[in-house]
């Protein structure tokens, strides 16, 4: 009787942590294109970029709405997990408020064309919609709490503000596909810069 490992076979839990490794891979890759591209970006250019062949991008997203809603998904628990990281490495609550707000803007790119990749399906959009404000909001008004508490950021109402702040960063982004000469990063750092103590 062989010892254990040294049948030659990959144990199931090591195939499954490799497969969920490489599809994590793959949505980063999609997450990036779809940030320069466009959600709309070709699917080869999507797979040159995760260095897989476009079949194992299929294989694992039949639809271009499957991979988008699946990109929004690894974004938005991205988003959500950078947010205390942020705050525990960086030189101040402000500063990681500042880094974090840059990953979000980033999300918000493709989450405006996920609408359109979804077209008609207004409940699944409606719930995806639901676990971003449920994942997100806390997040930010955890960084806002904290800038408020430093002295950095003026103080208000932590919760409301979260999803104002939010709300208001959404709003400057729309409008980045259509218009190549706005750049909505320069409106948000002056929206941050007036939250600024002095």
């Amino acid at each position: 009787m062989k010892p254990a490992g040294q049948s030659g076979e990959v144990p199931a839990r090591s195939r499954r942590a490799d497969a969920q490794r490489n599809q994590q891979t793959l949505l980063t890759a999609a997450a990036a294109v779809f940030v320069t591209s466009g959600v709309d970006a070709p699917i080869r250019e999507i797979a040159a970029r995760a260095g897989v062949g476009m079949g194992t991008i299929y294989r694992h997203f039949p639809t271009r709405a499957d991979l988008v809603v699946a990109v929004y998904r690894h974004q938005v628990e991205a988003c959500a997990e950078a947010g205390p990281a942020l705050l525990a490495g960086a030189g101040s609550p402000l500063t990681a408020l500042v880094q974090w707000v840059d990953l979000f803007v980033d999300f918000l790119v493709t989450k405006h064309g996920l609408a359109n990749a979804m077209q008609s399906d207004t409940s699944g959009f409606d719930a995806l919609h639901a676990y971003f404000l449920d994942r997100l909001v806390p997040v930010c008004a955890q960084l806002l709490d904290a800038a408020v508490e430093a002295g950095e950021i003026r103080p208000g109402t932590p919760g409301t503000q979260a999803y104002e702040l939010m709300r208001g960063i959404g709003n400057l982004c729309i409008g980045h596909d259509s218009d190549a000469r706005y750049d909505p990063r320069r409106l948000v750092e002056l929206l941050l810069k007036g939250l600024a103590r002095g």
